[in-house]
């Protein structure tokens, strides 16, 4: 794995090298999701799809289809 750098501004900005932007499919409004590990490691990864894109991702199973009804006896 190459290491890319970047270097943080006197306002907390930076850029994201252009291989990582490439790399990641980001765009010009794509949010970053920062997460800070136990041990230290820092993961940004794009935010890249709302809940709405997942719409419809999933395939019917196919087989025995269950009614409502019966479904509400697990409440």
């Amino acid at each position: 794995m190459k290491t890319i750098e970047s270097t943080i501004t006197a306002k907390g900005r930076t850029t994201v090298p252009a291989q990582i932007r490439q790399r990641v499919g980001a765009v010009p409004g794509t949010r970053l999701s920062w997460h800070v590990m136990p041990d230290g490691t820092i993961i940004v990864r794009p935010k890249t799809k709302s809940i709405l894109d997942l719409a419809g991702i999933l395939e019917v199973p196919k087989g025995k289809h269950v009614p409502v009804e019966a479904m509400n006896a697990w409440r």
